[in-house]
């Protein structure tokens, strides 16, 4: 990972864990500032925050515990997160290490618990990419820029570890 994209993932991690788990979304000042978190997307609650989680997931080559933020999707008492790292060519270094190492923990809100993570496939994919794109019509323009098909990954709570079940979005 890129020292800013390190640097940028450190700074919405922090803003995270000291609200938390309530990011608010940007305006104009603040991404002018260089806060990194997006503007406002159509169809979600100005007031509710931007649906991230963090996933703390092993590296696959390295072994070392890594701590990314992520966009997710409520579905059913799972989370869905997409691998579209910005529209790139290639999945994001996260989708490997969480395909070798399926054992992730989820930081949601001020809630923490365990997962295993699955690459979805068909026509759960299919649904569940379909209201992404719905909910933010800019990962359609991820997916085209890539040229690939966008992996999306549901974290499923780990029986045992505590529930958390993620609000519904519209």
């Amino acid at each position: 990972m890129t020292d800013d994209l390190q640097e940028w993932n450190n700074r919405i991690v922090a803003e995270f864990r000291s609200n938390a788990g309530f990011v608010p979304w940007s305006n104009e000042e603040d991404l002018a500032r260089g806060r990194p978190i997006p503007p406002l997307l159509p169809g979600f609650d100005p007031d509710g925050g931007v649906p991230i989680i963090l996933v703390s997931h092993t590296g696959a080559a390295t072994g070392r515990q890594r701590t990314n933020p992520l966009m997710y999707q409520a579905v059913s008492h799972a989370f869905a997160i997409f691998g579209t790292f910005g529209g790139s060519a290639r999945p994001p270094a996260w989708y490997h290490n969480i395909v070798k190492n399926p054992d992730v923990t989820i930081e949601f809100r001020a809630d923490v618990t365990r997962a295993t993570a699955r690459v979805a496939h068909g026509s759960e994919r299919e649904r569940i990419w379909s209201e992404q794109v719905r909910l933010m019509p800019a990962f359609a323009d991820f997916e085209q820029a890539a040229g690939r098909q966008i992996p999306v990954v549901v974290l499923d709570p780990t029986q045992g570890a505590g529930r958390v079940d993620p609000p519904r979005q519209r």
